[in-house]
């Protein structure tokens, strides 16, 4: 899955990779809410394309996911990352999703539409709501 890919204003079908990841990510939230900016930075380590972000936006909503209201998003699942069982450590070359760093230990998220990363260690932190 490429996830530079060019942006566009066509619809995106709600069972997209991207999609699924989105999802699956919003539902590991570990906030009682966040703003929409913060939000919208972790469905960026899946997707740039506004559109896409939109779809997982309102997707997340009508699935009941979250709740959004005045550019806060409230998170409705308790279902958190758990380090020990949900991130996974491959050694290697990697690019870091979030932030572009080169990298020889990648953290990967194990989320049920498949494997989202790779990330740094203070980009994982941040992708999964341990740091600010």
């Amino acid at each position: 899955m490429d996830r530079d890919e060019p942006e566009t204003d066509t619809p995106v079908d709600d069972d997209d990779d991207r999609v699924a990841l989105g999802l699956a990510l919003l539902e590991r939230l570990e906030h009682e809410s966040l703003p929409l900016p913060e939000v919208i930075d972790r469905i960026e380590t899946v997707t740039t394309d506004p559109t896409v972000t939109r779809t997982i936006l309102d997707e997340a909503e009508l699935r009941g996911i979250i709740d959004r209201e005045d550019g806060i998003i409230r998170p409705k699942s308790r279902q958190y990352v758990r380090f020990e069982q949900d991130i996974i450590t491959k050694e290697g070359e990697f690019t870091c999703q979030r932030c572009g760093m080169g990298l020889s230990t990648g953290y990967f998220i194990n989320l049920d539409a498949g494997e989202l990363g790779p990330y740094g260690s203070s980009c994982i932190r941040k992708v999964t709501g341990r740091e600010d």
